[in-house]
């Protein structure tokens, strides 16, 4: 931004989403206590669909009415954040509560001052990074606003409680998983970092020419931190905001870091575009790591015809990543290593082979790997991760490069990738079939100089083409089907069903009384200090009705999540439909993971099938459901919007066991479909390669 701008109303105010998150309840709740109270605060602004309350006004209401959510100090930090009206300077928000954490980390320990003003702000960080407190102050009002004062004011607890650096780390990941950040596009998630910092491995400097919000660099500064050495960041980023949320997590870290040692330098990022306005022509880094945009056509391709960077060839216009890759060689010292992230059809299209040819001819494509599907929201496609070095002009090119395809093993996905990639650079390399082997460069360069992993990984030898083992397996399928057929509840035609005229009660209502209670997994910030790994309950797992399969990291001072029970019902909380089941023996005393909800019911009132059958009706995907930003056609599911019918315990013990019926014969049905597909291969597969042949 380059303009001074009045960031608030001069009241603090709350829209019904907000009321909604003080009370833990559905926006359906307020609009029924705004016409049922007579003293329910009125509107102070906004439009009749979209009014604006009192904040004080509806805090004191809910207090008085027994309603108001006792939240910790960091949920309403980000409900405050979040809730800030105009919306569209939320970003802006963030980075001006990341401004007070720098400052707050820089003192002395609790000065007990208060708010410093907006000046005296801008002076402080001045002492820090002129450019810094530049991007500060273009942000701030003259005065704050009581929306702000209340807002920093939180934020400034948080950081009493929980320190600067961990408190903006809070706010940073729930804005990132947040509808406030582009659909996923301000941040990297820590998964896929972990994996391009193992490739690229460590260096004095490292940069990122599309930063978004910093997380690659801050994770590889924070793990040259925890080594003992230092790691200097450069970053450039087109959006001014991220870029402003980038260098104050940068400058956060780096505060700790010159505590611990001397040689420590602050972080540089610049705001602008990479390709078009580069800001740091001169730098040469010794790691260059970068997630950039994909398909932006648009990209000044007439405009950079005749760049020097293009040693590797003109990228076409319809090749904006092989434009991204050339300028992060450009950026490379010899002896660095440069990790992008890129969509797999850049391996392939026609249009590019002449680059990616040259880039493998003359040794700077080391490494193509392919990454498992979803791991970057809202794409739902596996991504590819280039590895590329700056060919030594006085040693002859190497002449193969290694392919790696993590979708075909269950290890670790950090740990497959850098394994392979120790291996390939160490003169013991022995490749893992069906996961990664060296190809020749000479295969590669044909008519489609296709990189695809798949297409140069030959499959594993799969125990499963042994034909007796495939014999076992017809077996096996038959008693399948057996059970299918009798998995299916006795029916008979009732058009007066106890259901169909019973009275109905909201979720909502019975969360209130106490009747049932809904948990989720705690939200996690990443972490600056010891940590502590445990197992814990997955979305998969509950669909597969197994024990706990999954990791979860936390601080080591940090409450594990609710524990399952006996009879508690699981919910995923992204699906294509709503389907709950009832905790399986294995999953009982499990941590609950990331990714689902769990309803525990009064067992004297409810059945736990029942609730779950009722629950994944059909119908209810209209009622509970709205669109999640995966792009897939999935939803986010809040059961907390249904109502479930009241009828006798009896009853629902009947109906339950049903419902316990059907969801196994679906879950059945399911397993069914793909064993025989599976089958259907494999008995294909052994028919042509000799292995099986027809009875007489």
């Amino acid at each position: 931004m380059t303009r001074k701008s009045t960031l608030a109303p001069s009241e603090t105010t709350l829209t019904a989403s907000g009321i909604a998150r003080l009370a833990k309840v559905g926006r359906a709740a307020v609009s029924n206590w705004r016409r049922r109270y007579a003293d329910f605060p009125t509107p102070v602004g906004g439009s009749p669909a979209s009014p604006f309350f009192d904040a004080r006004e509806v805090e004191d209401w809910l207090r008085r009415h027994g309603r108001l959510h006792q939240a910790s100090t960091d949920e309403w930090a980000w409900r405050h954040v979040e809730s800030y009206q105009p919306a569209a300077e939320i970003s802006d928000v963030l980075g001006i509560a990341g401004a007070l954490l720098l400052v707050r980390a820089d003192q002395a320990p609790a000065t007990g001052t208060g708010l410093p003003t907006p000046r005296q702000l801008v002076a402080q960080l001045r002492t820090l990074d002129p450019d810094l407190s530049r991007m500060v102050d273009a942000l701030l009002p003259k005065q704050w606003t009581a929306q702000l004062s209340t807002l920093l004011g939180t934020v400034d607890q948080l950081a009493a409680e929980q320190g600067a650096e961990s408190a903006f780390e809070y706010l940073h990941n729930r804005y990132v998983s947040s509808a406030h950040s582009m659909s996923g596009l301000a941040g990297t998630p820590d998964t896929v970092a972990e994996v391009m910092l193992a490739l690229a491995e460590s260096g004095a400097n490292i940069f990122d020419f599309t930063s978004g919000t910093g997380s690659i660099l801050r994770i590889a500064a924070d793990k040259a931190l925890t080594r003992g050495t230092a790691t200097r960041c450069y970053a450039q980023e087109i959006s001014p905001q991220y870029a402003l949320i980038t260098l104050l997590r940068l400058w956060l870290l780096h505060l700790r870091a010159r505590r611990s040692m001397d040689n420590a330098e602050p972080p540089v990022v610049r705001v602008g575009d990479s390709l078009l306005a580069d800001a740091l022509p001169d730098l040469r880094a010794d790691v260059v790591v970068a997630n950039f945009p994909f398909g932006i056509h648009d990209w000044g391709h007439d405009r950079l015809a005749y760049d020097p960077r293009w040693t590797y060839g003109l990228p076409p216009r319809t090749e904006p990543e092989l434009a991204w890759v050339q300028h992060a060689l450009a950026h490379l010292a010899p002896s660095g290593t440069a990790v992008v992230l890129m969509p797999p059809a850049a391996a392939s299209r026609p249009a590019g082979r002449r680059v990616r040819a040259e880039l493998i001819r003359r040794g700077a494509l080391r490494a193509v790997v392919a990454l498992p599907a979803g791991l970057m929201p809202p794409t739902a496609i596996g991504l590819h991760i280039w590895v590329l070095t700056q060919p030594d002009p006085d040693q002859p090119p190497p002449g193969d490069i290694l392919v790696v395809d993590t979708t075909t093993t269950d290890r670790p996905l950090t740990e497959t990738v850098r394994a392979a990639w120790s291996a390939y650079r160490s003169h013991e390399y022995a490749e893992l079939p069906g996961v990664h082997r060296t190809v020749p460069v000479i295969d590669i360069l044909d008519d489609q100089v296709d990189l695809t992993p798949q297409r140069h990984l030959p499959h594993a030898n799969d125990p499963a083409t042994d034909p007796a083992q495939i014999i076992a397996k017809i077996g096996e399928f038959d008693h399948l089907l057996d059970h299918l057929r009798r998995g299916l509840p006795a029916v008979q035609p009732a058009p007066d069903g106890p259901l169909r005229g019973a009275p109905q009660a909201d979720v909502a209502d019975l969360i209130r009384s106490g009747s049932i209670t809904v948990h989720r997994a705690p939200t996690r910030s990443r972490s600056t200090g010891a940590t502590v790994t445990g197992i814990v309950l997955t979305a998969a797992d509950v669909i597969s009705g197994g024990p706990a399969t999954g990791t979860a990291t936390r601080t080591a001072g940090d409450e594990p999540g609710p524990e399952v029970r006996h009879g508690d019902i699981l919910v995923p909380v992204i699906g294509r439909r709503i389907s709950a089941w009832v905790a399986t023996p294995e999953q009982v005393s499990a941590e609950l993971g990331p990714g689902i909800q769990l309803i525990r019911i009064d067992t004297t009132r409810f059945d736990p099938w029942f609730i779950a059958g009722v629950i994944s009706r059909s119908d209810n995907r209209r009622i509970a459901g709205r669109a999640s930003s995966t792009g897939n056609g999935a939803i986010r599911i809040d059961v907390r919007r249904l109502s479930i019918p009241v009828v006798a315990l009896e009853q629902q013990h009947a109906y339950g066991h049903a419902f316990r019926q059907l969801i196994e014969f679906r879950t059945t049905l399911e397993r069914a479909s793909a064993t025989g597909v599976t089958l259907a291969h494999e008995i294909s597969d052994a028919l042509t390669s000799g292995t099986l042949g027809l009875t007489s």
